[in-house]
């Protein structure tokens, strides 16, 4: 099976607005999926409290498998979109155009964050 038309997207994005060493840094791609998802979980009124339960939650049991939880954050997303009343495609169509008219902040942003931080600044 292929690359999805959406990813394919976001790669010809990451490729206008990164250098190879910062769109191919799984570290970096980890961090910056992580601080969305924990943006989108503090949207929907989830806790701090509850975020960190689920911290410990996760990293007291077994490493999972990459694919299996790219599936599962996939599954999980939709079902909260249907719940929340959001267009999956139509928020990341949204977002993506946005990046497009951000690459300069974007860039910088990268530029003035800490070496090796997961930090965003």
């Amino acid at each position: 099976m292929g690359i999805t038309s959406f990813q394919k997207r976001v790669e010809s994005w990451l490729e206008a607005c990164f250098p190879v060493a910062v769109r191919s840094n799984r570290a970096e791609r980890t961090h910056r999926f992580l601080e969305e998802a924990l943006e989108l979980a503090q949207a929907n009124d989830c806790s701090r409290e509850d975020a960190l339960a689920l911290v410990d939650y996760v990293y007291e049991r077994p490493v999972g498998e990459p694919d299996l939880e790219v599936g599962g954050v996939m599954v999980t997303l939709a079902a909260l979109c249907s719940a929340s009343g959001i267009n999956m495609d139509e928020a990341g169509d949204s977002e993506l155009e946005r990046n497009w008219d951000r690459i300069e902040t974007i860039r910088a942003k990268q530029a003035a964050k800490p070496h090796g931080s997961p930090l965003p600044q």
